[in-house]
């Protein structure tokens, strides 16, 4: 892996939850993060059909634009009786003419479930994907996961996105339940953050 030096991060997300959670991860290094809506950066189009195509798009249109190494994550949740979906679309799913509404996308996903009459526990897992890119063109990705099943009604009012209706393999709290640090131990973000910052670990070694 290239070294990553610096103590400052950008990282190219407009989601304060997802930066928040970026954010404690990367504290334990020193490392500052500064998130894209502070350095007046636009969302660039999402045309990939993969979690790592569209990280990169994220990361190295943000590199290109400051001039600085950029983290971008992509992430998403795949229900396995919906054949994967929303997946890469897990946000589109939550799009309405006033913004994302994950509420209302965590009712779509249980309907399409109870559409299929998909038998119960209805596994599902969350993927991320991690990249860090350079001005220069380079770049490297980090991925992970977490299994885990969909619970419905919704519990609990932490975390962000499809966390209330999530609930973790060898859990029987979602993530919308979960204390923030114990989230952050355990998910899928944590999961390519382990490979990110063991990177780092053996550079500062």
């Amino acid at each position: 892996m290239r070294p990553f030096s610096g103590k400052k991060l950008l990282v190219a997300t407009h989601n304060q939850g997802k930066l928040d959670e970026i954010s404690a991860m990367l504290e334990p290094f020193g490392i500052e993060c500064v998130g894209a809506a502070a350095m007046n950066l636009s969302e660039p189009d999402e045309t990939e059909t993969t979690f790592v195509g569209n990280a990169r798009i994220k990361a190295h249109a943000a590199a290109k634009a400051t001039g600085l190494p950029a983290l971008s994550d992509d992430s998403g949740i795949e229900v396995d009786c919906l054949d994967g979906a929303p997946g890469v679309y897990t946000a589109d799913w939550a799009e309405t003419s006033n913004g994302r509404d994950f509420k209302m996308a965590m009712e779509k996903t249980w309907n399409a479930c109870e559409e299929k009459g998909a038998d119960q526990p209805r596994h599902a897992r969350f993927r991320s994907t991690l990249v860090l890119a350079w001005p220069d063109g380079h770049d490297e990705v980090f991925e992970g996961k977490v299994e885990g099943e969909l619970v419905w009604p919704m519990r609990g009012l932490e975390g962000h996105g499809y966390d209330p209706m999530f609930q973790p393999q060898g859990y029987d709290i979602t993530f919308g339940e979960m204390d923030a640090a114990e989230k952050n131990r355990i998910s899928h973000r944590a999961d390519a953050f382990n490979k990110f910052t063991k990177a780092l670990e053996v550079q500062n070694g």
